[in-house]
């Protein structure tokens, strides 16, 4: 495993690669031969196979609440364009593909972002709670990611945190994308809606769901590095049981590297309490 470190780059090398790879995913979907998921049923699917919910709000240190509740408004306008969505056999779920490019002319505003593990504002930002979620609720089912992008630092202590360290999948139009095809036989409905104090998803099948899934933890460790930081490293597996709860298999998923933004041995004193691991 290759030693981890912080990089800088310069901006116009940034703007020059963000260019790139954007005119590259736009080549992939108009001829990359994928068939990609585009029908929406407001009718719902009668099995719920997996469901989730994670909180609208929560106070993080240095993070003005007001970048909070923009978050809010921008999860309303990109819930709208993935609520409902068939994802038949053979189909490929698109996250950037549905929702399109989060700009101000639709609406949506300045929210918290990621950026080399520093806090930052962007237009959309706070979407990455929606590609968290959905990736986390289809590691509960028979879709097989094909496509998902771990987040690089590791930027608020675990305080509160329900899942395990991992888990999620980081997004930024359009060139990290998370991709979700359906290799199975039966079409999926993905569900997205926000309450007063949730997002809420859920993944719908058209007959009960066969296998039951237990997404877990296996190894974590963190590593100070030579440059003076630590690394925080796990791997994430999955155990598939019958209905009956009888075990089939237990599954790699996938492993994570992470580059800490806080001392490992930070305590609940620290002020970071229900800190939110991503977004």
């Amino acid at each position: 495993m290759n030693a981890m470190r912080p990089v800088r780059r310069s901006r116009p090398r940034i703007w020059l690669g963000r260019k790139y790879y954007r005119l590259k995913r736009y080549w992939e979907w108009h001829f990359g031969g994928k068939t990609y998921a585009s029908r929406r049923e407001s009718s719902l699917l009668p099995h719920v196979i997996f469901t989730h919910r994670t909180p609208l709000l929560r106070q993080l240190k240095n993070v003005d609440m007001w970048l909070q509740h923009n978050k809010v408004r921008n999860l309303r306008i990109a819930a709208r364009k993935v609520d409902g969505i068939i994802v038949m056999p053979g189909e490929t779920f698109s996250f950037w593909r549905l929702i399109g490019n989060p700009t101000r002319r639709k609406g949506y505003v300045e929210g918290m972002v990621l950026f080399y593990g520093k806090v930052g504002t962007g237009v959309g930002g706070g979407l990455c709670q929606l590609s968290n979620l959905i990736y986390w609720m289809t590691l509960h089912t028979p879709l097989t990611v094909t496509e998902r992008y771990r987040h690089s630092y590791d930027v608020f202590p675990d305080s509160g945190r329900e899942q395990p360290f991992g888990t999620g999948a980081t997004v930024a139009y359009n060139y990290l994308d998370l991709q979700i095809e359906n290799r199975t036989r039966d079409p999926y409905q993905l569900i997205i809606r926000l309450t007063d104090t949730h997002l809420v998803g859920e993944w719908r099948l058209t007959s009960p769901p066969l296998l039951k899934y237990e997404v877990y933890e296996k190894e974590h460790w963190i590593t100070q590095e030579y440059w003076g930081g630590y690394v925080r490293h796990n791997s994430i597996y999955r155990k598939v049981y019958t209905p009956d709860h009888e075990l089939v298999d237990d599954e790699f998923i996938t492993e994570n590297h992470a580059i800490m933004m806080y001392e490992p041995m930070l305590t609940e004193g620290s002020g970071m309490e229900g800190a939110e691991p991503v977004k």
